[in-house]
């Protein structure tokens, strides 16, 4: 069994990640995150160096971690599918700027802004190590008296299976503009 036999059973929630520096802003569709630590909290970010977001957030101090409920496959669709080198993504989304400035989708079952702690190169994708910024949290609360009252997960959220049939806004194999070999 290879690695991506393995990693193939997994099935992860999907995130968008938006972020926003000197004037630009970005998101996309993330299946790569997860919370990583209890005490401090912290939470694991890890974009696509080929993405337009993962420039945007390794110039912003603050990226949007967005949750999505099991039926927004069309939000994951519009995050997932364009790329914003050539979409601006957040036309025709409803929006607003976050209390420390990242994108801050309407739409999401559960948002939250983190601090950008620390950035981590892994291989193909950049980790970015956020402490979450617990006042800026959005619908989690909801989300959770909707699981309570169903007396259990109601309103699952999307997960990487949901999203099979989305093709990427970049293919895998694409290399970061101006990456060499090394």
């Amino acid at each position: 069994m290879s690695f991506g036999d393995f990693s193939g059973l997994v099935d992860p929630p999907l995130y968008i990640v938006t972020a926003s520096a000197g004037g630009e802003r970005s998101g996309c569709l993330v299946g790569f995150a997860t919370q990583c630590s209890i005490h401090p909290p912290r939470f694991l970010v890890c974009l696509s160096v080929v993405n337009h977001t993962y420039r945007v957030a390794a110039r912003a101090g603050v990226l949007g971690v967005h949750l999505l409920a099991a039926d927004q496959h069309g939000l994951a669709a519009h995050f997932g599918e364009r790329t914003s080198d050539e979409d601006d993504k957040f036309a025709g989304i409803a929006w607003h700027p976050g209390p420390h400035g990242a994108p801050l989708l309407d739409a999401a079952r559960a948002a939250f802004e983190g601090r950008v702690v620390q950035r981590l190169p892994l291989g193909d994708h950049r980790g970015h190590l956020l402490e979450p910024l617990d006042e800026t949290v959005t619908g989690a609360a909801a989300a959770l008296r909707s699981q309570q009252s169903a007396g259990g997960p109601a309103g699952r959220q999307l997960r990487l299976q949901d999203a099979a049939t989305l093709e990427a806004g970049h293919p895998a194999d694409e290399t970061a503009p101006g990456a060499g070999a090394g």
